[in-house]
């Protein structure tokens, strides 16, 4: 297995991160179709999936926490999940579950990972009562933070000194986005809080309406492109990567 500091934009939230051999994978949507949804771009490709150490879950939204999506990684596989949210997963069978709240820590691997603020619903689910929302912070010799779905907070500056990567929502699944999400003016200025070395969009490009891309194909394909040149305005300091789904960045 390959030591080197990756990571892969699987589609939507759904992020392959590598640090000194440890794999981890961010809210699996692994499917061609959720409802009236189609991916567009690359289909996950097989070896994204394998010998995880670990699934971070942000919310219990179905974009973020797709049920066939996770058996097809295992009942074994070990999950990091909300606040009041393990219930909902052990109810479905999956057995390796570790609840975070903003705070606290778990290691995994060779890294430590923390969860931290979101500012989101948390996606209510039969079975889970009142979910919270949370990010993810990956501590090892890279610092990498996943936001999750999250609106902008003023805890992004200082959230870590030393980061490496964010990887930030840009936009959605449809023409709009509601509260509670990042657009790419709110993303370059959540950048310009956090002040990391590089910043990667994500949760864009991927799923949209079936057949209104023919139509109204601009928030499927512009998000990227507009992010980047809110990121020359507001943060010109950090590298900006616009990777497709099923691209992959080094992080050395």
């Amino acid at each position: 297995m390959s030591t080197a500091d990756t990571v892969t934009y699987v589609g939507h939230g759904t992020v392959l991160i590598e640090i000194e051999g440890t794999r981890l994978l961010t809210d699996p949507l692994l499917r061609r179709r959720l409802g009236p949804l189609v991916r567009h771009g690359a289909a996950p490709a097989p070896e994204a999936t394998r010998n995880l150490d670990a699934v971070l879950i942000s919310h219990l939204h179905h974009d973020h926490a797709d049920l066939p999506s996770l058996r097809r990684l295992g009942r074994d596989v070990r999950m990091l999940v909300p606040p009041r949210s393990r219930h909902f997963f052990e109810r479905r069978g999956f057995r390796s579950i570790t609840e975070l709240k903003p705070g606290e820590t778990s290691a995994v691997g060779q890294v430590e990972i923390a969860a931290v603020e979101a500012i989101h619903p948390g996606g209510g689910r039969r079975f889970a009562r009142e979910p919270e929302a949370i990010g993810f912070l990956v501590r090892g010799r890279r610092d990498v933070y996943f936001a999750g779905d999250t609106d902008f907070f003023p805890g992004m500056s200082g959230l870590d000194p030393d980061l490496d990567l964010a990887l930030l929502p840009i936009w959605g699944w449809g023409p709009n986005i509601g509260e509670g999400h990042l657009d790419p003016a709110e993303a370059a200025r959540a950048a310009a809080a956090l002040s990391p070395r590089l910043a990667v969009p994500i949760h864009w490009g991927t799923f949209y309406p079936l057949g209104l891309d023919r139509l109204r194909p601009g928030p499927l394909r512009r998000p990227g492109d507009t992010f980047v040149s809110h990121m020359r305005e507001l943060a010109p300091h950090v590298d900006t990567r616009v990777l497709s789904p099923g691209e992959s960045t080094s992080l050395e």
